[in-house]
């Protein structure tokens, strides 16, 4: 290779904004290209686990938090037919300087792309969708945008999602993408303080499953759990209120029913989970959801994304900056699929058996039952066992190497 190398970096959800701000840091010229002008989305993930802080202070970016809307979580809250069964505290018997944060997602992406904007080796296309990738000779050689105008690239990394366009145009199939549910997800712009008390609450009951918790940029979010073949139910807002209502213990109910005029319509998230059957092809990598798309149990998606992006910026970095990556590039990208492969595979598992659970609690009345009557005696160590249980979900994985 005897020119710059170039990289090009598609979508800037968590993975190519905080990649593209890595690689320019560190002098290599990357330009990100994102579909949309707004990064605002109607549901975007908000939770940085321990996993994730870990991946930010790994890229010296933990400064950016205290000044985005943001707020610890004070703790896990679980409700079973109307009556609380357990309260778990944030941080889980982890370390208290990083207990799970709630982040504004849209104010996080903006302050990486802000950042990296500082970099002369940053170049950003927004609002232009990347419609087919080049090639030469079997090898991906760049990206052609909507508008006509090719962008020639050394490497192309996919952060273009779950539906990666990017994957689809390289052949590369996704294996899984099978989950049974889908969530039905509202926001409620409430002003005052809700009963939930800055913690994360999942409540179950005959009529159904959902979630709720205070969002870091104000208001409630909340999601009901539905069946993948379930058709969305044509429910006006008070039919929604009412059916969480009726699974909520006393206050939250009345509280609900107050502010049910500022409950939103839902948006159904239809729910994928699966691994790209390989994360790479010549000059190509796939990151973040475009390479494994994550179920929503613990926001694992914002999290394994910085990872997988923190590791991609290591590895590629050392030989990017040489100028001379002809011949080793395949291979590095061969590495970083190797190296973040088996906490993605292990991480959806645990997901899953975690999405279980929940769902034999949902399906069996008589269970429920028992709990909500036991609760008093039992939460206590069911609240033990649940937060053992979650230290993976929380940590990661795989030990996150160090800088380049």
């Amino acid at each position: 290779m005897n020119h710059r190398p170039r990289v090009v970096v598609v979508g800037a959800g968590p993975a190519g904004a905080s990649l593209a701000l890595l690689l320019a840091r560190g002098g290599v010229a990357v330009t990100l290209v994102e579909a949309n002008t707004s990064l605002e989305r109607q549901f975007r993930g908000e939770a940085l686990m321990p996993s994730g802080l870990e991946a930010l202070a790994a890229m010296e970016l933990l400064e950016l938090i205290p000044d985005l809307p943001h707020r610890p979580l004070v703790g896990w809250r679980f409700v079973v037919n109307g009556h609380e069964l357990f309260t778990a505290t944030e941080p889980l018997g982890g370390d208290p300087s990083r207990p799970c944060t709630l982040v504004s997602q849209p104010a996080l992406l903006e302050a990486l792309l802000k950042r990296a904007g500082t970099y002369h080796s940053f170049a950003i296309e927004r609002g232009q969708p990347v419609v087919d990738l080049l090639w030469h000779q079997e090898r991906v050689t760049g990206v052609q945008l909507r508008d006509g105008r090719q962008l020639p690239a050394d490497l192309v990394v996919a952060c273009d999602g779950r539906s990666s366009l990017v994957r689809q145009k390289a052949g590369l199939a996704l294996l899984g993408g099978t989950s049974p549910i889908d969530l039905l997800w509202f926001q409620l712009a409430s002003t005052a303080a809700s009963p939930l008390a800055g913690s994360f609450t999942t409540l179950v009951g005959p009529q159904g499953v959902f979630s709720a918790f205070e969002s870091a940029s104000g208001g409630v979010q909340l999601g009901w759990v539905i069946s993948k073949s379930q058709p969305t139910p044509d429910l006006a807002r008070d039919g929604w209120i009412e059916q969480m209502a009726a699974l909520s213990p006393p206050q939250l109910a009345a509280w609900l029913r107050e502010w049910r005029g500022e409950l939103g319509a839902p948006s159904r998230l239809k729910v994928q989970v699966g691994l790209a059957e390989r994360w790479w092809h010549p000059g190509l990598l796939l990151l973040g959801d475009a390479a494994h798309p994550m179920g929503p149990v613990r926001a694992q998606g914002i999290n394994m994304a910085l990872r997988d992006a923190w590791v991609a910026a290591t590895r590629l970095l050392p030989l990017l900056s040489s100028g001379n990556a002809d011949a080793a590039l395949d291979g590095v990208v061969a590495q970083i699929e190797a190296e973040r492969r088996p906490e993605i595979k292990e991480m959806q598992t645990l997901q899953a058996a975690e999405a279980a659970r929940g769902e034999q609690l949902r399906q069996q009345g008589w269970l429920r039952g028992a709990l909500a009557i036991a609760a008093p005696l039992v939460g206590p160590a069911i609240a033990a066992h649940w937060s053992h249980q979650q230290q993976p979900l929380r940590q990661g994985l795989a030990q996150l190497p160090g800088p380049p």
